[in-house]
């Protein structure tokens, strides 16, 4: 892998599905980036079982070592710091980030509809409780907001007859996923300006 490629820390809590994704993208030396680290904010978890199958470091931060969210807002910008990330992913991490992660790194999150419609935890069963024949996936820098960040790229959804939360959400996620690693690969290939809410790729000047 090129010393030129674009660091990534990944972090997950779950199953770690978008990460696996970003893993099997990363083994083409064409794609730009790889994966120095995977953080995640509890044990036992699938998605760190990826990462160390895969030879990738891993580190967990967990909110009850802490005395207070402040705490392990500032202990996990550090753990992540430690490996000099050109990029942080969330890829399924359930926490949100504090100021400390946000104002050092870009940080690139996902979600489950095209935002700025049904934003927060429910955007599947939102979107459904509103009816729309239509939702899909956003992929976004994040901010201080909840999914309130400068969207980079978005792919629809059809919404169809007899669908349920968890079968829209498996289609959506499919979807999120080639969304992601498309974006993470032209972020770490072309770079990228952000002005006001507008995100280009490319770098400034080019």
């Amino acid at each position: 892998m090129s010393s030129q490629a674009a660091r990534l820390v990944v972090l997950v809590s779950g199953s770690g599905t978008n990460l696996q994704s970003l893993l099997d993208a990363v083994a083409d030396e064409s794609y730009g980036a790889r994966i120095v680290a995977v953080g995640a904010d509890r044990v036992g978890i699938e998605g760190l079982a990826r990462a160390e199958r895969a030879g990738v470091p891993t580190f967990v931060e967990k909110l009850s070592d802490h005395p207070e969210r402040d705490a392990w807002d500032r202990a996990l910008a550090a753990r992540i710091a430690g490996h000099r990330p050109d990029l942080v992913v969330c890829a399924g991490f359930m926490k949100i980030l504090g100021a400390p992660t946000l104002a050092a790194f870009p940080v690139l999150n996902t979600h489950p509809a095209l935002l700025p419609a049904f934003p927060g935890a429910h955007g599947v069963r939102d979107a459904l409780s509103h009816g729309v024949r239509i939702t899909g996936c956003t992929v976004m820098l994040a901010d201080a907001g909840v999914d309130t960040g400068p969207i980079i790229a978005q792919e629809a959804v059809p919404v169809l007859d007899g669908d349920d939360e968890a079968a829209l959400h498996e289609r959506i996620k499919t979807v999120e996923r080639s969304l992601l690693v498309e974006t993470v690969g032209r972020m770490a290939r072309e770079g990228w300006t952000v002005t006001g809410r507008t995100f280009r790729f490319g770098r400034p000047g080019r």
